[in-house]
């Protein structure tokens, strides 16, 4: 069965959705141009009814030692979601600092892109494949844009891969099909606006990814 995480979650109805849909991680975004930003503080309560039910991931963008050491302490998070342009190096740094997982974003527009994964493959917990981001975008990624998902197809990494980029309740059946990702991971497809969640559209892409 696929896995699903809904990301750059910041109220307690779009974690209480995430919970009753049975999703299998929700992710707290800590880059601060974000619309979906969150302090560790705001995170470590909202995560709080969600612990032992899902698991909890911290996205971060090229983080400095001290906002590393002061989210993972607050937070305590279950996972790290590196999603800038940290080289191997550095993700293992974090992974030493932080004493987490690593899940490590991969942004995708071209095949050569996912060949450059291998660099990772087997040095972090989870690879995760977003599309990248428009030349004028300030995100790296919650830009509501995908890549072809067959560049995928038939792929085989070290440990089980989330694909994001563009997915929404619509779409994420067919990205699953195309790609066979075994966990696929949403942010603004389930906005009703920037950063603002929508509790029925969480639940419409759990229940999709439950019936792909």
């Amino acid at each position: 069965m696929t896995k699903a995480k809904i990301c750059g979650v910041s109220t307690p109805e779009a974690v209480a959705a995430a919970i009753e849909g049975k999703a299998d991680y929700i992710g707290f975004n800590f880059f601060r141009l974000s619309p979906r930003y969150v302090t560790p503080e705001q995170a470590a309560q909202l995560a709080e009814p969600a612990r032992g039910k899902v698991k909890i991931v911290a996205v971060v963008v090229d983080p400095t030692h001290e906002d590393l050491f002061e989210l993972t302490r607050i937070l305590l998070p279950d996972y790290v979601q590196p999603h800038g342009n940290e080289p191997p190096y550095r993700i293992n740094e974090i992974a030493r600092q932080a004493g987490r997982p690593i899940i490590k974003a991969m942004p995708v527009s071209s095949a050569k892109d996912i060949d450059g994964a291998a660099a990772f493959d087997g040095m972090v917990e989870h690879l995760l494949f977003d599309a990248k981001p428009p030349k004028d975008a300030v995100l790296p990624g919650g830009n509501a844009v995908s890549f072809d998902w067959d560049l995928l197809k038939g792929r085989r990494f070290g440990r089980p891969y989330f694909l994001a980029g563009g997915l929404d309740p619509w779409n994420v059946g067919e990205a699953i099909a195309l790609s066979g990702a075994p966990i696929v991971d949403v942010s603004s497809g389930v906005e009703r606006g920037p950063g603002l969640k929508d509790p029925a559209l969480i639940t419409a892409f759990l229940d999709a990814v439950r019936r792909a």
